[in-house]
């Protein structure tokens, strides 16, 4: 986890890479929920988590295995996805990546469809959301919740976060190195933004 300092304000960031299969999305939203849980920001588990869920599942059928039968001989190093949350001030950002340079589309789904309703559920829980494309390629999908207090974690900022049993754990690789370089630019992003003036409101 990475914690610093901003125009006086603390920036929590905390990411998780994984295997771009179906069991990725309950690790992913377990992750979110312990690291919120860690922060004190208890009472916005549940909307960060199905967040990132959908986020998640956009992010597997894009580029990996959504179905939990897939052929384990498949996977490779290049079916690499990860999870990222920051945190400042009173903004909490979900952000997922993938390698796939397609955009999600909103749809409108059939009363009787079982998906598709993803992004309406983002839309609907959300401040902001939209896709940010890293230098390092691929790209971004994130969301923007308000927070009604600032992260307030106990003076240890170790989180030893329990992976889910399965093909969760990716292998090492370009694509994961490509994930952690396009994190970091978004990181990078969002400590610029922090730290530029903000406009009076009068």
């Amino acid at each position: 986890m990475i914690v610093a300092n901003t125009a006086g304000n603390t920036l929590y960031v905390a990411s998780l890479h994984l295997t771009a299969v179906a069991s990725a999305v309950p690790v992913g939203r377990a992750f979110v929920r312990q690291t919120l849980g860690h922060w004190n920001l208890h009472d916005h588990m549940d909307d960060a988590a199905l967040v990132a869920s959908e986020l998640l599942t956009n992010a597997v059928e894009a580029t990996g295995f959504p179905h939990p039968n897939h052929p384990a001989w498949q996977v490779s190093a290049e079916h690499v996805i990860a999870v990222q949350l920051r945190a400042v001030d009173d903004v909490l950002h979900v952000e997922v990546w993938d390698r796939s340079a397609k955009l999600p589309t909103m749809r409108t789904p059939a009363a009787d469809a079982e998906g598709g309703r993803g992004l309406h559920l983002i839309e609907a829980l959300a401040e902001r959301w939209n896709v940010y494309r890293p230098p390092a390629g691929g790209k971004v999908v994130w969301a923007h919740l308000a927070l009604t207090a600032p992260p307030a974690p106990p003076a240890s900022v170790h989180l030893p976060f329990r992976r889910v049993r399965g093909a969760t754990n990716p292998p090492s690789g370009p694509v994961a190195e490509q994930a952690s370089t396009a994190l970091m630019q978004r990181v990078l992003v969002g400590l610029r933004e922090s730290l530029r003036p903000k406009k009076d409101a009068s």
